[in-house]
């Protein structure tokens, strides 16, 4: 059983606050530091925050890399203080589509899919992925980058098309109870609603979700600097609820 820790609010808020301390983000500026990488982390059991990386056809340099590492570090350590989940939490790792070594760990992490392409070898071994079990979490998209993620996901598991989610989906109340999703709440609500996409086992609402996608949100965005002061704690505090909830369905579903 997965336990929780400390009233959940207060926890939250007192970690976020510790974050607060570390100004590496701050300091540093920029997008990802890549130097920062040390290789991955074997699987033993426990969880890793894998980002996932693509060959890169756009003048943005790594946009798969956007908020590494502070991002995944951050998160991690809200997950650890709040649950008994056994995770690494300084350590990551970077894989890419290809890598059989995925299977090990139940979930993925992608983010700025509006550049995202896939060969036809890793289309249909992202697709094994997920039919074994795995679940992959899209992020950090706005505007017209939905368009590119549907269609390298039907390549993946065409008879599963993106549905909108609502505050009712089980994904919301695995761990923290999300009660409503405010469509002006997402961090490029500039760009329009922010919605609340999944694509479903077998195209059918009763069975498990197998992806996730956050379009006009970047709840990397808001791990990473959720230590600088640069965003509103309540803010980080809610990005912060969303991505617990969604290791907590993936690992328990």
């Amino acid at each position: 059983m997965i336990k929780r820790r400390l009233p959940l609010a207060l926890a939250l808020t007192a970690i976020v606050a510790l974050l607060a301390i570390d100004t590496l983000s701050a300091q540093r500026g920029g997008w990802y530091d890549l130097s920062q990488f040390r290789g991955n982390v074997k699987y033993d059991g426990k969880l890793v925050f894998v980002r996932m990386s693509y060959p890169v056809q756009t003048s943005r340099q790594q946009p798969w890399a956007h908020d590494y590492p502070d991002g995944e570090r951050h998160f991690m350590r809200i997950l650890t203080g709040v649950s008994n989940v056994p995770a690494h939490v300084e350590e990551s790792n970077i894989m890419n589509f290809g890598d059989p070594e995925m299977f090990k760990f139940p979930v993925i992490y992608l983010c700025e899919p509006g550049y995202w392409f896939l060969s036809e070898q890793e289309a249909a071994q992202l697709r094994a992925y997920l039919l074994k079990g795995g679940f992959i979490i899209f992020d950090d998209f706005r505007g017209n980058h939905i368009q590119n993620l549907e269609f390298q996901m039907r390549r993946v598991y065409p008879e599963a098309p993106f549905r909108k989610l609502d505050a009712t989906h089980p994904i919301f109340h695995s761990f923290f109870e999300i009660k409503a999703l405010d469509p002006r709440s997402g961090y490029y609500a500039e760009m329009g609603d922010t919605e609340w996409l999944g694509v479903y086992e077998d195209n059918d609402p009763q069975k498990r979700l197998i992806a996730i996608a956050n379009n006009n949100h970047d709840l990397g965005e808001l791990w990473e600097f959720s230590d600088t002061g640069y965003m509103p704690v309540d803010l980080s505090n809610e990005a912060y609820k969303f991505g617990v909830n969604y290791v907590m369905y993936a690992i328990t579903h």
